[in-house]
C-alpha cells in the first residue's frame, strides 16, 4: 500500500497521470476498504420509508455495494393523516417499547446499532413531526454516539437546522439540527439537473464519474442546497462535496449552489451527509455510483469505538445494568455489538487470565471472548479468541507483552428477520434486543 501511494505522488509530481486501470483498481480498493470496516454493527443500513417520506422498498446502492441493509416502510399516506398502525409501528421503531426499550437504531447502552441511517424523500415537517421529540433525540444519539446519517431531499430538510425559502427563514424544532445551518429551498420540482463533484471530492475516493466529474440527469422534486449566513464562517468540520449545473433562464437559479455536502462534529460522532435531490432510486450507471459515493463516504465517517473502562485485577466487573440506568459503561450487551476493555498487563507477567460469566437464568446466549495488543479486538484481526457456544468461557494469554492490552466481548446471539409490508419483521431471539448481562474480570501470574 505504501509504495502504490508513492507511486501515485511521484507519478503527480512529474506531472504523469496514472493509467485508467491502476486508477480503476485503487477506488475499488478504496470500496472494499470501507465495506469491509462492519464489525461492530448489527447490520450496516438502515433504511427509514415511514410517515410522510417516500414508500421505499429498495435501495440500490445498498446491494451495489454488498451492503446489508433493514427498512420501515410506511403506508402511502404523505397526503393523508398518518394510520394508527404506521404510528405504532414506527414509534416502536424510533422511540421503543417494552420489548426493545432504545428501538431499533441503539443498543442498550445507546450506542448506534446501524453503520447508518438513511432518509428518504418526502416531507421533513410531517415525518419530523410522526417521530415524536423522543425519535428524534434517538436519531441524534445515534449520530452523536457514531452512526453516520445519509438524506436525500427531505431527509437533507431534516438534518439541518432550519430553512430558508423565497418569504425567508423558516426554523423548527422537528429538525435535527444534525447540520449546523441549514437547508435553503431550490423552489425547482419534477425536474432533472446535472451536478459536478467538487475539485477535491471525497466521493472521488471510490469512482472517477466518467472522468469529467459530472453525473447528469439527476432528479430533483422540491429539493434543497447548502445554505449558511453569510455573515458567519462555514461551519467547522462541514465540506461540499458537489455543485447543482442548471442553467434554465426564467425558471429558478441554482447553478453553483452546493447539492451535496458533509459535516463530522467529532472523530467519535458520525458523519452527517445531505443530498438535495433524487439519485437514491436509480439501478445503473452514474446515477447510482453517485448515490454509492455518498453511502461509502458516510459509513467511512463512523465514530471511534471508545472502551468502557480498564479490567483491574481481582475486580468483577458486572455489566448489568439497563438502558433506563443510564450508566452505559456497565450496561448489558446487544446483538452483534462489540464491548471494548482496557488491560494494563505488568511487567514480567507469565499469563493474563480474562474470565467471561453470565448470571443465572440469563446465559443461554452466545458470547465470544477476544484480546489484541495494542489495538482495539476483533474477530478479524484478534491475537487471542474464544468463540465457544455458551456465556462462560476463559481467555489465557501466555506470556503477554506488558502493557496496554484490549479486550472485547462480542455478543454473536441475535434476532431472526423477515421483510414483509412495512419493512423488516423481526422474531427469535428477540429478548436479545435489551441487553445480555455478564461478568468480566481479569487476573495475572
Amino acid at each position: 500500500m505504501k509504495r502504490f501511494t508513492v507511486l501515485c505522488l511521484v507519478l503527480a509530481f512529474v506531472g504523469i497521470s496514472m493509467p485508467t486501470e491502476a486508477l480503476s483498481r485503487s477506488k475499488e480498493k478504496n470500496r472494499a476498504e470501507v465495506v469491509a470496516r462492519s464489525h461492530g454493527y448489527y447490520k450496516d443500513i438502515f433504511m427509514d420509508s415511514g410517515i410522510g417520506l417516500a414508500s421505499r422498498h429498495d435501495l440500490p446502492s445498498a446491494p451495489f455495494l454488498g451492503l446489508s441493509m433493514e427498512s420501515f416502510v410506511s403506508s402511502v399516506n404523505r397526503h393523508k393523516p398518518a394510520s394508527k398502525l404506521d404510528t405504532l409501528l414506527q414509534t416502536k421503531i424510533f422511540c421503543g417499547s417494552e420489548e426493545d426499550t432504545n428501538g431499533r437504531l441503539l443498543y442498550p447502552d445507546g450506542a448506534p446499532r446501524y453503520r447508518m441511517i438513511y432518509v428518504n424523500g418526502g416531507s421533513a415537517k410531517i415525518h419530523g413531526n410522526a417521530l415524536f421529540k423522543q425519535g428524534r433525540e434517538n436519531i441524534c444519539k445515534f449520530v452523536a454516539g457514531g452512526g453516520s446519517y445519509l438524506g436525500t431531499c427531505a431527509g437533507a430538510y431534516l438534518a439541518s437546522s432550519g430553512g430558508y425559502s423565497k418569504k425567508g427563514s423558516r426554523f423548527t424544532k422537528l429538525y435535527l439540527g444534525l447540520w449546523p445551518a441549514y437547508a435553503h429551498s431550490t423552489h425547482l420540482s419534477r425536474s432533472n439537473t446535472a451536478m459536478t463533484i467538487a475539485k477535491k471530492s471525497p466521493l472521488l475516493r471510490y469512482f472517477d464519474f466518467g472522468g469529467d466529474k459530472r453525473v447528469d440527469d439527476v432528479l430533483h422534486n422540491g429539493g434543497c442546497y447548502a445554505y449558511w449566513n453569510e455573515d458567519k464562517p462555514f461551519p467547522k468540520g462541514g465540506e461540499i462535496l458537489s455543485y447543482y449545473i442548471y442553467n434554465n433562464e426564467g425558471r429558478v437559479q441554482i447553478d453553483g449552489k452546493p447539492s451535496v455536502w458533509a459535516y463530522k462534529a467529532s472523530k467519535h460522532s458520525g458523519r452527517v451527509v445531505s443530498c438535495g435531490s433524487h439519485p437514491e432510486g436509480v439501478k445503473e450507471g452514474e446515477r447510482l455510483e453517485y448515490m454509492a459515493a455518498m453511502v461509502l463516504y458516510a459509513i467511512d465517517g463512523n465514530g471511534v469505538a471508545t472502551p468502557k473502562g480498564v479490567l483491574k485485577a481481582g475486580e468483577v466487573r458486572e455489566m448489568n445494568k439497563r438502558t433506563e440506568d443510564k450508566n452505559p459503561d456497565y450496561t448489558r450487551i446487544g446483538d452483534k455489538q462489540y464491548h471494548h476493555f482496557e488491560l494494563q498487563v505488568p511487567k514480567k507477567c507469565q499469563r493474563a487470565v480474562v474470565t467471561l460469566e453470565g448470571y443465572e437464568g440469563e446465559n443461554n446466549f452466545d458470547l465470544t471472548l477476544c484480546a489484541n495488543h495494542k489495538e482495539l479486538a476483533y474477530c478479524n484481526n484478534a491475537t487471542q479468541k474464544s468463540d465457544n457456544k455458551g456465556t462462560n468461557k476463559q481467555l489465557t494469554i501466555e506470556n503477554p507483552k506488558s502493557g496496554k492490552w484490549y479486550v472485547s466481548v462480542l455478543c454473536e446471539t441475535t434476532v431472526e428477520t423477515k421483510v414483509g409490508k412495512y419493512g423488516t419483521e423481526y422474531s427469535g431471539r428477540t429478548d436479545v434486543l435489551n441487553g445480555v448481562p455478564y461478568k468480566i474480570s481479569v487476573k495475572y501470574e
